[in-house]
C-alpha cells in the first residue's frame, strides 16, 4: 500500500434513545487492524438503499427532524412515536453503524496468503457499517471487481443485482413461467427488465407515473402498467393474460396493490377456465412483499379464490436457501455484466456529512424512483 491508514476515521451511526428520540451523527472510531485473514478496505462509495433507511432513521418522524452540530460533524435528531418504541427494544441506547454495502480499495491486509493477495485490489463489501471511511472484513467475503471497474461501479454490486437475479431464480424454483414487479422503473427494476429480456422471461412491469412507463418501454420492456392510469386494472389483467405471470414481487408493501395483483391474476386465469368453481381457480398465485415504500397497512380484498399466497422475501435468506455454489454462480454473472445488465445510476453523490443535511435527507428518504444516492465517505 502507498500510505499508512490513519488511527481514527469517521463512521455514520444511528442511535435510538430510550427517551424516544433518534440521533444520527458522525463518530470518530479507531481504524481496525485487520486480523490474519482480514483486509482493511478504504471505502470510496456506498449506496443508500431502501433497506438502509430502516436502520438509519428507524421509525422516527423525519418531517420533524432537527439539525445541530457543525457542518463537518452534523447531528440530526427526530422524535419517535411512543407506539413504535416497543418494536425497537433491542436497539435502545445502542449506537449502530449503517450501510449494507459499499466498495473501495484494500489498503492493508492480514498475514494470510489470501488476504495479502488482495492488497491494492478494488473490492465490494457487504455486511454493514459501509458508511465508514475504513472497514475491516474477512478476505473470503469481499467481491473483487473486474479490471477497470471503479468503486462507484461496484458500490451496488450486491443488494440490487442479486435481488433481481433472486426473483427470477425464485420464479423458476417455484414453478412459475413469468413474473410481475412493482416500482419497476427503479435501478433494481431496470436491472430486472434487462435480465428478463436477456433470459427470455416475460415480465410485467408496474409503475406509478407515465414518464416511468416511457422509460421502461424505451429500454425494451414489453409489458408496462401504470397505476395512475384509469385503465390500470384492465391493463394489468391483459398483461397477465399475455404473459401467464402468476408470481409477483412487490416493493410497495402497503396499500391495495398486492391485492389488486392477485385479483388481476385470478381474472386472467379465469379467461380460459373451462368450468366455474366457487373456490376460484386451482392455479396458485403468489405475491412476495420485499419492500416497504408504502409503510401503511397492506389492504387485501379476497376476490381471487383460495389458491394464493402472500409473504415476505429477503435476499439473504434466499442466498442461504440456494446454497454457496449457486450464490457464487449468480455473483459471477454480476461480475461479468457489471457495466451493462447490472449498471447502477445515481442522482446525487454526497459526503457523509452532506448525507445528514436536512435538505438531502428530504430527497433520499422519500425513496423516489430515479433519485438513488451514493455516499462517498472520503468526499470533501
Amino acid at each position: 500500500m502507498s500510505s499508512t491508514p490513519p488511527r481514527t476515521a469517521l463512521q455514520l451511526r444511528s442511535l435510538v434513545k430510550k427517551s424516544g428520540e433518534l440521533e444520527v451523527s458522525l463518530a470518530s472510531i479507531p481504524v481496525p487492524e485487520p486480523g490474519a485473514n482480514e483486509v482493511l478496505v478504504r471505502i470510496e462509495a456506498a449506496p443508500i438503499n431502501p433497506s438502509d433507511l430502516g436502520l438509519l432513521f428507524s421509525a422516527a418522524d423525519m418531517t420533524k427532524a432537527v439539525a445541530s452540530g457543525t457542518s463537518e460533524r452534523p447531528i440530526v435528531t427526530a422524535p419517535i412515536a411512543e407506539a413504535a418504541m416497543k418494536s425497537l427494544a433491542a436497539r435502545l441506547d445502542a449506537s449502530m453503524p449503517v450501510g449494507n454495502e459499499g466498495a473501495g480499495v484494500v489498503v492493508a491486509a492480514g498475514a494470510s496468503e489470501a488476504a495479502q493477495a488482495l492488497l491494492g485490489k478494488t473490492v465490494a463489501i457487504i455486511g454493514g457499517a459501509a458508511y465508514s471511511q475504513f472497514r475491516s472484513v474477512p478476505a473470503d467475503q469481499v467481491f473483487v471487481l473486474p479490471e477497470g471497474a471503479t468503486p462507484a461501479d461496484g458500490a451496488s454490486v450486491f443488494v440490487n443485482p442479486l435481488t433481481a437475479l433472486g426473483m427470477v431464480e425464485t420464479m423458476r424454483r417455484e414453478g412459475h413461467s413469468a413474473l410481475v414487479h412493482t416500482a419497476a422503473a427503479s435501478n433494481l427494476g431496470q436491472m430486472l427488465n434487462r435480465i428478463c429480456i436477456a433470459d427470455g422471461v416475460k415480465l410485467v412491469n408496474i409503475v406509478r407515473k407515465p414518464d416511468q412507463a416511457a422509460l421502461l418501454k424505451s429500454n425494451g420492456a414489453a409489458y408496462v402498467c401504470d397505476t395512475s392510469a384509469p385503465s390500470f386494472m384492465s391493463d394489468l389483467t391483459e398483461a397477465l393474460v399475455a404473459t401467464g405471470a402468476t408470481i409477483a414481487f412487490d416493493a410497495i408493501g402497503g396499500g391495495r396493490l398486492a391485492g389488486q395483483i392477485l385479483s388481476c391474476m385470478e381474472a386472467a386465469i379465469n379467461r380460459t377456465a373451462k368450468e366455474y368453481s366457487r373456490y376460484g381457480s386451482a392455479t396458485h398465485k403468489q405475491v412476495y412483499l420485499y419492500g416497504a415504500l408504502d409503510t401503511g397497512p397492506t389492504e387485501v380484498v379476497r376476490n381471487f379464490g383460495m389458491a394464493w399466497g402472500m409473504g415476505g422475501w429477503l435476499l439473504f435468506p434466499f442466498l442461504q436457501k440456494v446454497g454457496k455454489a449457486r450464490a457464487q454462480e449468480l455473483r459471477a454473472r454480476v461480475s461479468a455484466e457489471l457495466k451493462t445488465t447490472f449498471a447502477s445510476h445515481y442522482s446525487h453523490r454526497l459526503s457523509m456529512a452532506e448525507a445528514l443535511r436536512l435538505d438531502n435527507i428530504a430527497v433520499y428518504n422519500r425513496r423516489a424512483t430515479g433519485e438513488k444516492v451514493l455516499i462517498e465517505p472520503h468526499r470533501g
